[in-house]
């Protein structure tokens, strides 16, 4: 049995928990172990029915997609090797004491070698150490938290952002810098929280895109009123018809497909020196977990997508999330994202961008306002229903014209809804 693959972008996984012991019996797609990627937690089917006969990584490994993490034997008398295929047949005392598959040449990652001392780094490690222009002497420094003092990428990305946060005093008589990190100490009323593993995975994330990402926020101020009444007189008779509700999400996801249709720039991620524009509009939401935490399902392909498929999904990804049902690939993705900060009742906000996209828009909350209406008799004093949008971009590959652009244009199509639209 295999790390499987558990999304695109997902190339290692954590395991959390072994739902099995050595010698229980297990059924085809019943559940082993449960596994944690930067993305969600899930829990991993076996393929095979059988025993599991050996455990090959312990509950904390960090596993590489593909690489073996259970011996299961099955009914005839055969265990199935990383690749799938069946080995030798096994005999009844050599099961408990035999090992089934040897993986010393499957596991072991690179070494990078430092002065007269082996030390071994993921790939991943050695990549992050590469980016950021790390000497092997300073990574060989690094305390190492996995299996075998191995450094993680907790532990680099942690090294790396004391490294940033550390102020640098120079002494008067001395030109070399003393690096001095300052920690105010917790009174005794203070009480101490241990971060949860999604809280962790969050804070690293937002750190991780704001160094990547120079953010500019644009806003504008749009009008809403003409969805907002199309939406209040359409919402009971789709109940009916539909067994679901209809809210505004997929309104304003529309017309963010739509704007991603007249500003293909924006779809765009960033790899070193070259931008690569996606073929598929596929739009992240964030989604308020009963934790507090955030979590963004993707709704793939959303230009494609009706009114009424857009409703559906929104309701299904929505339901899903708050459920802790949702599977790494339905968090996987995602080109472009969108946060509905009016949900807490905040006008505007300046959301931080999900990574490797290139941009986030902030939905505000909806307010009753009074406003200058244009008539054909002249000009009038009206109770409109606004919002503001805040559409936060990476200023290396989106200027402001085309990040100001953008949002006006979102605006324009939620201004101009036809409201005699039928659903």
């Amino acid at each position: 049995m295999v790390m499987p693959k558990m999304g695109e972008s997902i190339m290692e996984g954590t395991i959390l928990t072994w739902l099995k012991k050595v010698g229980d019996s297990i059924e085809q797609d019943e559940s082993v172990l449960e596994v944690a990627t930067d993305k969600v937690d899930t829990e991993i089917p076996s393929e095979h029915a059988g025993i599991l006969a050996e455990i090959l990584a312990n509950e904390g490994d960090i596993v590489e997609v593909g690489k073996p993490i259970a011996v299961i034997e099955i009914s005839n008398g055969k265990s199935t090797e990383p690749n799938g295929h069946s080995t030798r047949e096994v005999s009844p005392d050599q099961k408990e004491t035999s090992p089934m598959v040897d993986v010393t040449n499957v596991v072991s990652p690179m070494p990078l070698v430092i002065g007269d001392e082996d030390r071994f780094y993921s790939p991943l490690v050695k990549n992050i150490a590469k980016q950021e222009h790390l000497s092997a002497e300073e990574l060989a420094k690094i305390p190492g938290t996995g299996k075998n003092h191995r450094v993680t990428k907790k532990d680099i990305l942690g090294y790396l952002r004391l490294r940033e946060d550390v102020p640098t005093v120079i002494q008067p008589e001395d030109t070399a810098p003393i690096s001095t990190p300052t920690i105010l100490p917790s009174s005794g009323d203070d009480e101490i929280i241990e971060m949860n593993r999604m809280r962790k995975m969050i804070a690293e994330r937002m750190l991780e895109s704001k160094r990547i990402s120079p953010h500019v926020t644009s806003f504008v101020e749009a009008d809403v009123t003409a969805v907002v009444y199309w939406r209040n007189r359409n919402k009971s008779r789709f109940k009916e018809r539909e067994g679901d509700n209809l809210t505004l999400t997929p309104i304003f996801i529309e017309a963010v497909a739509k704007a991603i249709l007249d500003y293909p720039m924006i779809n765009i991620s960033v790899d070193g020196d070259k931008i690569i524009r996606k073929k598929h509009i596929n739009i992240g939401m964030a989604v308020a977990l009963p934790s507090g935490n955030l979590i963004v399902p993707v709704i793939k392909d959303a230009d494609s997508l009706s009114l009424i498929g857009l409703t559906k999904q929104v309701n299904n990804l929505a339901k899903q999330a708050r459920n802790n049902q949702l599977k790494p690939d339905d968090l996987a993705g995602g080109t472009f994202t969108i946060s509905n900060v009016g949900s807490f009742g905040n006008l505007m906000g300046t959301p931080i961008i999900m990574q490797p996209q290139v941009g986030i828009l902030a939905l505000g909350a909806i307010v009753k306002k009074p406003a200058v209406v244009e008539t054909p008799y002249g000009d009038s004093i009206g109770i409109r229903h606004k919002m503001f949008l805040s559409h936060s971009y990476d200023h290396r590959v989106v200027d402001g014209s085309l990040g100001g652009m953008f949002v006006r244009r979102v605006a324009d199509y939620l201004e101009k809804f036809d409201t005699n639209r039928t659903i």
